[in-house]
């Protein structure tokens, strides 16, 4: 599983209903929604991308697009720990409407989302096992419940030396992150598509660059990136041996 996503839906009713419905998104209907809901940014419209593949937009872009009845965001900026602490104006913007957040990364098994009514927080879960339920609000929603009761539990191949640790949650964040983007939104990124999945392929976003004038510069951040890389370890490849387990190659 490699998925990542990074996604906001404000939408009147039904999300999926409504994506099933979306034609041509109006740029400047959805430039208005980009400065609105991002006051204090320098807005730059970019090349845009398809829903399936922009909902984890490289750092400092958003994909979004506005329609009748539904509006979409994609931005890293959105991927946080606790769903709960999403910034008040972009929850706010949600008055009279319901808004979803979908969010996972696949190098860390992390998932979060979140569903607002009204301006009303009715469900935040995040989690991973490095850090195991990090928030957990409002009663699980109708997909959710398998996972809790037991019946998808995680089978996950542990890396070598760690064959007898088990698994630290009881089910994989992003399976569960699959169902719930499907529920929440009506797509996958990853698995098995189903004959009535919107088809995220051929919906159309556009793109932006997102600049916020009191936040870190580009240069600050990729130093700090390479601060980080150097900082690492040399890097490990792996294989996987007869009895399923994986097993360190000494070459790439």
């Amino acid at each position: 599983m490699g998925a990542k996503t990074g996604l906001l839906v404000y939408a009147d009713d039904d999300v999926p209903g409504l994506l099933r419905q979306v034609g041509a998104a109006d740029l400047q209907q959805t430039s208005v929604m980009m400065r609105r809901l991002n006051p204090s940014c320098e807005i730059e419209e970019i090349e845009g991308s398809a829903l399936y593949k922009g909902v984890y937009p490289p750092d400092g872009t958003a994909y979004a697009a506005s329609w009748p009845g539904v509006e979409i965001i994609c931005d890293q900026r959105v991927m946080i720990d606790s769903p709960s602490q999403l910034p008040r104006h972009l929850v706010a913007a949600s008055t009279g409407r319901r808004l979803v957040l979908h969010a996972m990364h696949s190098v860390v098994d992390w998932l979060a989302f979140a569903v607002w009514e009204d301006g009303r927080l009715i469900r935040s879960l995040s989690l991973s096992p490095d850090h195991g339920i990090i928030e957990n609000i409002g009663e699980p929603l109708p997909f959710e419940l398998p996972y809790w009761a037991g019946d998808r539990p995680a089978d996950v191949i542990p890396w070598p030396g760690e064959e007898e640790k088990a698994y630290a949650l009881p089910f994989h964040p992003l399976e569960l992150g699959e169902d719930a983007l499907r529920s929440l939104c009506g797509f996958i990124q990853e698995g098995m598509p189903e004959p009535d999945d919107v088809d995220a392929e051929t919906i159309e976003l556009h793109g932006f660059r997102v600049r916020d004038p009191n936040g870190p510069d580009r240069a600050e951040r990729e130093a700090e990136l390479r601060r980080a890389v150097e900082a690492m370890g040399p890097p490990q490849s792996f294989t996987m041996g007869p009895d399923g387990l994986l097993v360190e190659r000494d070459g790439f």
